[in-house]
C-alpha cells in the first residue's frame, strides 16, 4: 500500500479495538464519510500547497504498531509548569489521556466526556471524520456562567521510541450574557514523529462574548492538523489570537459561522517559521445575516527555507446586508529560502455591505537596520527589534490577559532563535 495514504480497512479495523462502545456508531459514520469523500490531496483546491503525505505516513506507521502512549515523569513535570504559570482552570489532553480534575472544580462549568453523554457531533470534514474515526475519547463544556479565571485547554504530546498519532476532541458552548477567556495551548516534544488532530468546537450563545486564544509551539518536526469551528449567536462576540512557533508541518482552519445578527468576530494571527516548516492558515466566515462586522488580520515572520500559507476568505451570502468583513495579511521574508503564498478571498452576493482585504510581502527596511546600528546596536539586535515591533501590534492585543506575558515571553525567545539561524 501507499505509505502515503491511508486505508479505510486499516483505519476501521483500529476503530475496534478503542474504547467505549457507545462511540462505535459514531465511528463508523466517520469511517464510511471517508470512504465516500476520501482525504485531502494536493488535487483539492484547498490543499494544492499543503501536502498531507507525511501525516498519512507517520498514520501508517502508527497503525502498525498501535503501541499505548503513557504519561512519562517528563510529560507530567511539564504538564505541572505549563498549567502552573499560567493562571487558568486547565483541562488536559496528554497523548491522547483526558484530565479534567481542574475543570470539574469550576462552578460555572458542566464537563462530560463523550463516552458518558454521547458521541461528538462529526463535522462535514475529513479530517474531523478522521478525528471521529480514532477518537478514544472527548469532552463537553458548558459553560452557565462567567469563571473566575480562564479554561484552559492543554494538549500535550510526547513521542520516545515509536511514532505516535493522537485526536482531541472538544466542544465548548458560552451560554447567553456569559463572558468566558479560553486558552488552546498545544505543545510537543521527544525524538520520534508524531501527528495530532485535533478539533474544537465552540458556541457562543446570544449576548455572549468568548475570549479566545490559541498558542501553537510543538517541537520542529512534529505534525499537527486542527480545526476551530465557531457559532455566533445574536449579539454575540469572539476576540482571538491564534500563534504558530513551531511544528514541521501545521495546517489550522478556522471556520466561523454567523447566522444571527449584530454579533461580531475578531481574529489576528501570527506565525514565525525557520528551517523545514511549513504552516498554513486556512479561515472562512460566512455571513449568513447582517448587520455583523467581521475582521481579521495575520502576520507573518519567514526565516530559513520555509513556507507559509495564509487563505481568508469571508462569504458574503444573499440578505446579509449590513455586513462589514475585512481581511488584513502582512508578511516580513527574511531569506530569499522562504516562501509565503497569501490569498485574500470575498464572495459577495449581497449589495448593501462594507467590505475590504488587502496583503503585503516584504523586507526590513535597510535605512532603519542602519539607523539602529548607528545608535550602537549590532546586527541580530537591530533585526529583532524591528522584527519584534512587527509582532508587537498582535501581540498586544492578546484577549486573554493570563496569557499576554507569556505570549510575550515565548514569541521573543523563537524570534531569537530564528534570527539567530539567519546571521
Amino acid at each position: 500500500m501507499n505509505p502515503n495514504t491511508l486505508s479505510v480497512e486499516r483505519l476501521r479495523e483500529a476503530a475496534r479495538g478503542l474504547p467505549h462502545e457507545s462511540l462505535a456508531a459514531t465511528r463508523e459514520a466517520a469511517l464510511a464519510n471517508i470512504d465516500e469523500t476520501g482525504l485531502p490531496t494536493v488535487r483539492d483546491e484547498d490543499w494544492k500547497y499543503t501536502d498531507l503525505s507525511r501525516a498519512f505516513n507517520i498514520s501508517n506507521q502508527w497503525l502498525d504498531s498501535q503501541r499505548a502512549a503513557h504519561i512519562s515523569d517528563t510529560l507530567s513535570a511539564q504538564i505541572s509548569a505549563l498549567t502552573s504559570s499560567i493562571d487558568a482552570h486547565w483541562l488536559v489532553i496528554a497523548n491522547g489521556q483526558i484530565d479534567l480534575t481542574e475543570v470539574q472544580g469550576v462552578d460555572a462549568a458542566t464537563v462530560e466526556l463523550f463516552s458518558d453523554s454521547g458521541a461528538p457531533f462529526v463535522l462535514d470534514r475529513p479530517l474531523a471524520d478522521l478525528n471521529a474515526a480514532l477518537l478514544s475519547d472527548g469532552v463537553r463544556i458548558r459553560l452557565s456562567g462567567t469563571p473566575d479565571k480562564a479554561i484552559g485547554l492543554l494538549v500535550i504530546d510526547e513521542t520516545t521510541g515509536s511514532v505516535g498519532v493522537t485526536q482531541a476532541n472538544i466542544e465548548l458552548t458560552v451560554d447567553a450574557e456569559c463572558e468566558v477567556e479560553i486558552i488552546e495551548y498545544q505543545v510537543s516534544s521527544g525524538t520520534a514523529d508524531h501527528y495530532c488532530n485535533s478539533i474544537v468546537s465552540l458556541n457562543i450563545c446570544d449576548a455572549a462574548t468568548a475570549r479566545y486564544v490559541r498558542l501553537q509551539n510543538r517541537k520542529v518536526g512534529h505534525v499537527q492538523t486542527g480545526r476551530l469551528s465557531v457559532a455566533l449567536g445574536k449579539r454575540s462576540r469572539l476576540d482571538m489570537l491564534s500563534v504558530d512557533l513551531g511544528g514541521g508541518l501545521i495546517r489550522n482552519d478556522v471556520d466561523i459561522d454567523i447566522a444571527n445578527p449584530e454579533s461580531s468576530a475578531t481574529f489576528n494571527g501570527l506565525y514565525l517559521t525557520g528551517d523545514d516548516q511549513h504552516i498554513d492558515n486556512h479561515t472562512r466566515v460566512d455571513h449568513r445575516v447582517g448587520p455583523a462586522v467581521s475582521a481579521q488580520e495575520y502576520r507573518g515572520i519567514l526565516t530559513g527555507n520555509s513556507r507559509a500559507i495564509w487563505n481568508g476568505k469571508a462569504v458574503v451570502h444573499k440578505g446579509a446586508d449590513g455586513t462589514d468583513a475585512t481581511q488584513a495579511n502582512h508578511n516580513l521574508l527574511l531569506s530569499e529560502r522562504a516562501e509565503i503564498n497569501p490569498k485574500p478571498e470575498l464572495e459577495i452576493y449581497a449589495e448593501d455591505v462594507k467590505c475590504a482585504h488587502g496583503t503585503t510581502v516584504g523586507q526590513l527596511d535597510e535605512t532603519a537596520l542602519f539607523y539602529l546600528r548607528t545608535r550602537g546596536l549590532d546586527h541580530d539586535q537591530a533585526k529583532t527589534l524591528l522584527v519584534h515591533a512587527f509582532a508587537v501590534d498582535l501581540i498586544s492585543k492578546s484577549p486573554v490577559a493570563a496569557m499576554a506575558q507569556h505570549i510575550t515571553d515565548v514569541v521573543q525567545a523563537r524570534l531569537a532563535q530564528l534570527i539567530g539561524g539567519e546571521s
